[in-house]
């Protein structure tokens, strides 16, 4: 477990955004927001989606940066 922890954390860090506003964003309980910022639990390859899809509402900013820390190795070996 780790990698869309450790990326929702510091987006959400660097960008100033709560927890309880990303899960209100998600329409789900905060504490699950809170196991996957812990890395206690992963999100599902369809929730990191909508992950992606609540940050832009909120700061799309803080989207892009999430895509690129959960997924930076990836999209830079593919450039």
């Amino acid at each position: 477990m780790g990698r869309a922890g450790q990326a929702l954390k510091q987006a959400l860090r660097t960008y100033g955004i709560s927890q309880n506003k990303l899960a209100v964003a998600l329409g789900i309980e905060r504490t699950i927001v809170n196991r996957w910022f812990h890395e206690r639990a992963d999100p599902t390859a369809e929730t990191v989606a909508d992950i992606v899809k609540a940050l832009k509402d909120i700061n799309p900013t803080a989207a892009e940066t999430f895509v690129e820390l959960y997924l930076g190795e990836l999209i830079k070996n593919e450039e």
